[in-house]
């Protein structure tokens, strides 16, 4: 590497060891995080609509829907939901390391997923 080059690098380096610094980037890259969830996964790169206007509307409904995204996948702060205890079968393929799929209940059990001859003939139903 040239020598201008590696000085350059060494003191953006020991600029980086600064808490000012830090502080200023750790807001880039949060906000850096959001622009590649909006430009790749929304296509913000490109608007369907000619003008300023349009634009802006198109944006705000999009970021309208990435935060109705963000909080679909936030559980409440007081949340009543507790998940069911498993049932005898569900415990006796745990404890015997039997796989268990988690359609099992619909009663679509693949047809090339093989029951072990030590499954006990009370826990399959017909």
């Amino acid at each position: 590497m040239p020598r201008r080059l590696r000085e350059l690098q060494a003191s953006n380096r020991a600029d980086q060891q600064d808490p000012h610094w830090q502080r200023l980037y750790a807001s880039r890259s949060g906000i850096e995080g959001t622009m590649n969830e909006l430009v790749n996964g929304h296509q913000m790169r490109r608007c369907r609509h000619h003008g300023v206007s349009k634009a802006h509307v198109q944006h705000v409904l999009i970021a309208i829907a990435v935060n109705i995204e963000r909080l679909s996948t936030q559980e409440p702060a007081v949340s009543t939901y507790r998940p069911r205890s498993p049932t005898a079968f569900q415990q006796y393929l745990d404890e015997n390391e039997l796989p268990r799929p988690r359609w099992w209940r619909q009663g679509q059990w693949s047809r090339n997923l093989e029951i072990p001859d030590r499954v006990p003939h009370w826990v399959i139903r017909p």
